[in-house]
């Protein structure tokens, strides 16, 4: 957990203000990262979503990655402390916490998202975690595919946007990264799921007709009360 953790906090570093400096403009990064998403949420409430990971180069990986993650308010213990967004992996009744985040900038649950495909990819294919998250912080200001989408959230249909990036499209080392060349990253919002993050997908795919090589998908579950 604790390389999970300092990976979290690169991503901190490396997915905001130097991808902004570069290019203000970059519309489909102001969608993945967008401030002010948890603005409307309940303090008391939190935001679960599932976490299902398939990994056929590594397998016994599934079963430690496949849960829950629930994100849920810190008031701080002094009056004036700034309120963080405190996320934690939940499997069955075993639990671990990931970290808090300042609940002001937004959603962490993309930085988890990220950072978890980073590891997975330097864990599986091998390469220095730094090249992997290198690149995809570079995808953030180059041209991306998005589309409209139809999401349903309690029964009813929804509008919702996808922002699709292919990292290492074209990488010249993607011979070498045992598949994942071909990883692609899909993220599916809408004003209309609490949280912003409706579905958070990567996908290596695998030979025709058979398993994808990799994918990690995270979905929003619900919203509640703390229990």
């Amino acid at each position: 957990m604790r390389h999970l953790l300092s990976f979290i906090c690169a991503a901190l570093l490396l997915l905001s203000a130097p991808v902004l400096a570069q290019n203000p403009t970059t519309a489909h990064y102001d969608l993945l990262f967008r401030n002010g998403t948890l603005d409307d949420i309940p303090r008391d409430d939190h935001l679960t979503y599932t976490r299902a990971v398939i990994n056929t180069l590594e397998p016994d990986t599934q079963d430690r990655d496949t849960g829950q993650i629930e994100l849920s308010f810190d008031k701080g213990e002094a009056e004036g402390d700034p309120l963080r967004a405190h996320l934690k992996f939940i499997q069955g009744e075993k639990y671990r916490n990931l970290g808090q985040f300042p609940a002001s900038v937004g959603n962490p649950i993309i930085l988890y998202f990220v950072e978890t495909v980073v590891r997975d990819m330097a864990e599986t294919a091998g390469g220095s975690p730094f090249y992997i998250r290198n690149r995809i912080k570079e995808s953030l200001v180059e041209p991306a595919e998005t589309k409209d989408s139809d999401l349903t959230i309690a029964g009813n249909t929804v509008s919702g946007q996808s922002v699709i990036l292919r990292p290492f499209e074209g990488d010249p080392n993607s011979d070498k990264m045992k598949g994942f060349g071909d990883l692609s990253l899909e993220v599916t919002m809408s004003e209309d799921v609490p949280g912003w993050y409706h579905t958070l997908r990567a996908y290596v795919p695998g030979a025709k007709d058979s398993d994808p090589i990799y994918s990690s998908t995270l979905t929003f579950d619900r919203q509640g009360d703390v229990e």
